[in-house]
């Protein structure tokens, strides 16, 4: 009994052993690349085990290139792999380069790939070019007529610019200046309508596709449109503004108007206050010129005649006045 609880304790641990082995020899993957061509020895896999590379992201790419004929050494694909590359898509990428006779070489393809760009995906647009449809740039004609215009951009990927070149956005910004530039220089939007391919020539002439990772092959106007008329709405926007500015100068005199009118009556006011104050010395003006002689009672009674006099004609032209609008408004009946 102590025999086979041995003879089980010696087979546990020569299984442990060997699994132990195997998790670090890659022996199956060693096998593989033996069998595809690639020399590969089992210490360079036991070494990416130590520095945490994972064998199979490096064997597998290099089993693929070395047979599309591609000469790529483990080294440079580690190196790649620990930058934080994506290995299988740049060797996908050398691949469908070299099928399609780009010259595209391995620094420059990792180089892509770590910058952030889809490598593969440049080298297949280089092959087939990719069209980039903008949205809808509204712009003004001379005439003040609002054309709207859709444009299709059409691309290739230009493999030199892919690091450090701009984007996809920056394309479709400078497709859209061009435009606008292109209807705001027609006379009338009649001429953009009848020949939509002057914007494309137009933009086209700009050289849009410097400092980008693209080449612009053409640019075709897909939809154009008239929108509103712009120059009015402006002419009647300014009319309107004219109006209220003529409304608040007309405003700013009436009311200057009234100010002075109100100073006015304060001045008659206070006029009327003055000569009712010279009216209430008449009376002691007489009657010291009576007592100092130099008015005598004669004199007296005719100054009282004469206003007597005055009032009654001031009655009269009062009674005059008031006859005289019933006699109007009889008329007007």
């Amino acid at each position: 009994m102590t025999e086979i609880v041995s003879i089980l304790i010696i087979v546990a641990l020569v299984v442990v052993a060997f699994s132990f082995i195997f998790s670090i020899i890659p022996l199956g993957l060693w096998i593989s690349a033996l069998a595809a061509g690639v020399k590969i020895s089992i210490i360079t896999l036991v070494g990416m085990r130590l520095r945490r590379v994972i064998p199979n992201k490096i064997v597998s790419p290099l089993i693929k290139a070395t047979k599309a004929g591609l000469d790529l050494s483990v080294d440079k694909l580690e190196g790649h792999y620990l930058a934080g590359g994506n290995v299988d898509r740049v060797v996908d990428a050398l691949i469908a380069a070299q099928r399609a006779n780009i010259p595209l070489v391995f620094e420059r393809s990792a180089a892509i790939d770590l910058a952030g760009r889809d490598v593969l995906q440049a080298v297949q647009m280089s092959v087939n070019p990719k069209v980039i449809e903008t949205p809808v740039v509204a712009a003004v004609a001379k005439d003040g007529i609002e054309v709207k215009a859709k444009a299709k951009v059409t691309v290739r990927a230009n493999i030199d610019r892919l690091v450090g070149g701009a984007g996809e956005e920056t394309v479709i910004a400078r497709v859209g200046e061009g435009t606008v530039t292109s209807i705001g220089s027609a006379e009338n939007h009649k001429a953009v309508l009848e020949n939509p391919d002057s914007i494309s020539h137009n933009v086209l002439g700009k050289g849009l596709d410097a400092g980008t990772a693209f080449e612009i092959l053409s640019i075709d106007i897909a939809d154009v449109d008239v929108g509103k008329n712009i120059g009015a709405m402006l002419q009647t926007d300014q009319a309107e503004a004219d109006k209220r500015i003529a409304q608040a100068k007309a405003e700013e005199r009436r009311a200057m108007a009234v100010a002075k009118e109100q100073e006015m009556k304060a001045s008659v006011e206070e006029m009327r206050a003055k000569l009712v104050e010279a009216e209430a010395d008449v009376p002691k003006a007489m009657a010291y010129a009576l007592r100092e002689g130099k008015l005598g009672v004669l004199d007296y009674q005719n100054i009282q005649n004469i206003i007597a006099d005055t009032k009654m004609r001031d009655s009269i032209g009062k009674i005059s006045d008031s006859g005289d609008s019933e006699d109007y408004s009889d008329d007007d009946n």
